[in-house]
């Protein structure tokens, strides 16, 4: 009997949907995602506590273990897309070793980048929800819904980047004490708070175009934009403004919002240039090209 319902569709394909129908779909949708995003946000959040927790042992121990989370997410295995934006942030908490005052400067770009993490958390689901719907909407044939999709996340995370700036310009003086006792470190993570805002609100768009990218199929452009922003324009910009102007760990974050900027706005050229219709039929060509006839395949 239960296998019955289950079988049924919880939402008729006519008709008026109630509430109730839709609680019970949302529900039942809920019980498989909710163990998958338990793990996740747990393994967010592992690394966060465990920088905070060795904060307040002091400004050393802090700096070091900054240096070896960094470290160790450099030399793991990932996708090269992603890699090459993860990794030009773990580069800039290493550069920081190399600054006048390497404890205090690892210690507050590992804090900026431990809370930049969490933060990228929704922009990171709209960005693989964007990628899932365009590459839907494109293979079944409709290429206005595909760009209907992209316009309201591109409005989503925007909305989200403005309300996680706000909260973090407006808690810059207190976020430190999460992670170090030391008043230095504290003064200086208020300081580049406004910095992480901007890279945030950055990152959050650029976040969504890449899975606009990678859902039309773009994924050369896409691999190409992160290692012509961040390794051609974002780090050596943020180097030069480190130890050439000596501004330390600001120039070295001011290089990743530069970046940013690049990437966003190449991406965001692109995909205002897209030709819809065009894409459509190159994904309705991929799918039914793909298929091999019966009479072939016996």
């Amino acid at each position: 009997m239960e296998r019955e319902e289950q079988k049924q569709p919880l939402i008729p394909k006519e008709g008026v949907t109630s509430r109730e129908e839709i609680f019970t779909e949302v529900k039942k949708q809920l019980c498989l995602a909710g163990p998958i995003v338990s793990v996740n946000l747990l393994l967010c959040f592992l690394q966060m506590i465990s920088v905070m927790f060795v904060g307040h042992l002091g400004e050393l121990p802090l700096a070091g273990a900054s240096m070896a989370t960094s470290f160790a997410s450099v030399t793991g295995f990932s996708l090269m897309v992603i890699n090459l934006e993860i990794w030009s942030f773990e580069m800039m908490v290493l550069l920081s070793g190399l600054l006048p005052n390497p404890k205090l400067e690892t210690s507050v770009l590992s804090i900026c980048l431990n809370t930049c993490s969490v933060v990228y958390m929704i922009p990171l689901g709209l960005s693989g929800a964007t990628s899932i719907r365009v590459s839907n909407e494109l293979g079944a044939g409709r290429p206005q819904a595909a760009r209907l999709a992209v316009c309201v996340v591109v409005c989503l995370v925007v909305t989200e980047g403005i309300i996680a700036g706000a909260v973090l310009i407006l808690g810059r003086h207190v976020w430190g004490y999460c992670y170090s006792k030391e008043e230095k470190v504290v003064r200086y993570v208020g300081q580049m708070m406004i910095l992480l805002a901007a890279s945030h609100w950055l990152d959050g768009l650029q976040s969504v175009l890449s899975g606009t990218a990678r859902g039309c199929g773009w994924q050369k452009i896409g691999a190409f934009a992160n290692l012509g922003a961040y390794y051609l324009i974002g780090i050596p910009v943020g180097i030069t403004l480190a130890f050439v102007y000596h501004i330390g760990g600001k120039g070295l974050w001011t290089g990743i919002v530069v970046a940013l900027f690049a990437q966003a706005s190449f991406l965001a050229i692109i995909t205002l240039c897209t030709n819809w219709e065009k894409e459509a039929k190159k994904s309705s060509d991929r799918v039914y090209g793909s298929i091999i006839p019966v009479e072939a395949s016996s």
